[in-house]
């Protein structure tokens, strides 16, 4: 199992920042998707930009706190926990954990490097559309 953790503190209200993340129809900000397709209120499914489908089951959404998701595709599978905590200097702490498997051998070998860069990407998005 390939573990990776990416922190990062934003200066900007929680609720905006829960929505932006938690809301999975308006992606538009992701530079790293081409759609969205929601199944249910838990279900969902990621295409990357080249149309490759991720599928995800939400599994624990306490609200301003905390975003579990379980994921799926044919090269992997894993878990990813998104905690929000607010800091005493007013900015917000995410901390982002994503825990893979996987039985290519590339992509063993790749997976540790892969998830950084998609992480670091995430959160350089996400701060493009809190600066808008």
């Amino acid at each position: 199992m390939v573990k990776v953790n990416i922190k990062r503190e934003f200066n900007c209200d929680i609720e905006k920042l829960w929505n932006i993340i938690t809301d999975n129809t308006k992606y538009s900000w992701r530079s790293d998707l081409s759609k969205i397709e929601m199944t249910d209120d838990t279900h969902f499914i990621e295409y990357a930009k080249n149309n490759y489908p991720t599928y995800f089951v939400v599994s624990s959404k306490v609200d301003l706190k905390e975003y579990r998701f379980d994921f799926e595709n044919t090269r992997i599978k894993g878990k990813w926990v998104g905690i929000f905590k607010r800091l005493d200097n007013g900015n917000i702490l995410l901390d982002f954990t994503e825990e893979i498997e996987t039985d290519n051998y590339m992509m063993k070998l790749l997976a540790k490097f892969y998830l950084k860069n998609q992480q670091k990407r995430y959160m350089d998005d996400l701060k493009k559309e809190l600066n808008k």
